[in-house]
């Protein structure tokens, strides 16, 4: 009794109480004229939209307006919905008349033996006859005092079983519900990425970018390398910018994202850190497709960090191709000669490029070769025709 959604199931037994007074007062009619009608207004759609919005906010209200709510707050979509609603409304007209019972002749039958167990009037008891006054009239005003609540919390429950029954979300609800679940986890995982990749980066040329100037003591190299921290920042506010209005989902456009085309600015932030940078681009990339060529941007994004934050400015071989009806992305860098953790590993950098990969039926190899570590990433192009103009297009080197 101490709980608030006792309280609530009441009162969604007893609104339909109302319905049957105002039929009775103004039309004057046998109560069950009121079940038949249900039977035309339940077929109505938006009827179980609104029946389970009302047994949500009433019945379970700490499931309300969550998407794994096991009562659905959705109009009827089949004519199984249709019919279920139907027998939920005859179900509540029915819960609704012991409902009302309950909390009437309950109380009033506790006052009338408490009455005669102090020597009042006979009182004639429906079913039951003349009960005469005596004195153990007052005990047995316990039963129907306490009963009451009891039967009426009882009626709670079952109500709330019947409702999980019968406007519980059909299998196609459920299937929508659960694909909308997913994609909900796949933006909150891209978007997840897309800070790791962007701000991750500009952090870790930042970092190497200051500490360079710092040992080099030379003011001309420090210039260049608070101008590359400026331009490494600014991007990183662009698309920090572009995520935050995604998450806000405030219908403004959105810039593009970064693709391959976009990869001399990595490649030159790469460089001006201190590292030498050999690359190597084969094949048609200006043919490569949109979805695939921003993600190839991002892989090699985080390739590169990886490389930075855990080898720092070292050589660094890197090879864009388009090799058949597939991408191919590839990292080198040599392997220090202290010992020190692979880069990538025990991080997130390495999972989330694996991630990228296996998004676009792609796959990722990764760790040392022959003295170096080699991140290798393989993207199918999804049946995009390499043009014939080109098919030994020759490498080009920068």
């Amino acid at each position: 009794m101490a709980r608030t959604v006792t309280y609530t199931r009441w009162l969604h037994l007893c609104v339909p109480a109302g319905a049957i007074a105002l039929w009775m007062v103004f039309f004057r009619r046998e109560p069950y004229l009121l079940g038949a009608l249900a039977v035309p207004v339940g077929l109505i759609p938006a009827v179980r939209h609104g029946e389970g919005i009302q047994a949500q906010g009433l019945l379970v209200p700490d499931e309300r307006g969550r998407p794994d709510a096991t009562i659905a707050a959705a109009p009827a979509a089949t004519w199984q919905d249709r019919w279920r609603t139907v027998l939920w409304l005859e179900m509540r007209l029915v819960l609704a008349a012991v409902a009302v019972m309950i909390t009437v002749w309950g109380p009033a039958l506790a006052v009338e033996l408490l009455r005669l167990g102090i020597g009042g009037a006979p009182v004639a008891v429906p079913g039951l006859g003349v009960w005469q006054p005596h004195w153990w009239c007052t005990p047995l005003a316990v039963l129907p005092g306490v009963g009451s609540p009891v039967l009426l919390v009882a009626l709670g429950h079952f109500a709330t079983r019947l409702a999980r029954t019968l406007l519980s979300p059909s299998p196609a609800e459920r299937l929508r519900l659960l694909e909308e679940r997913t994609e909900q986890l796949l933006e909150r995982n891209r978007i997840a990425r897309e800070l790791h990749d962007s701000i991750g980066h500009a952090l870790t040329l930042a970092v190497l970018q200051a500490g360079a100037a710092q040992a080099a003591g030379d003011p001309a190299f420090t210039e260049r390398a608070l101008a590359a921290i400026e331009e490494v920042g600014r991007s990183a506010l662009d698309d920090l910018d572009r995520v935050l209005l995604i998450l806000r989902e405030n219908g403004r456009p959105l810039s593009g994202r970064p693709t391959l085309g976009n990869a001399d600015r990595l490649l030159e932030a790469a460089r001006s850190s201190g590292s030498t940078v050999d690359v190597e681009l084969s094949g048609p990339l200006g043919q490569v497709p949109g979805p695939i060529s921003r993600e190839g941007y991002r892989i090699l994004q985080e390739a590169l960090t990886n490389v930075l934050r855990d080898a720092g400015p070292v050589p660094i071989r890197v090879r864009v191709a388009m090799v058949g009806p597939q991408l191919e992305l590839e990292v080198a860098n040599p392997l220090p000669h202290r010992p020190s953790p692979a880069p990538g590993r025990g991080g997130s950098g390495l999972r989330g490029l694996r991630e990228r990969a296996a998004l676009l039926g792609g796959e990722t190899q990764a760790g040392p070769s022959h003295g170096e570590w080699q991140m290798r990433v393989r993207l199918p192009l999804d049946g995009a025709a390499v043009p014939r103009d080109f098919p030994n297009a020759p490498p080009i080197r920068q």
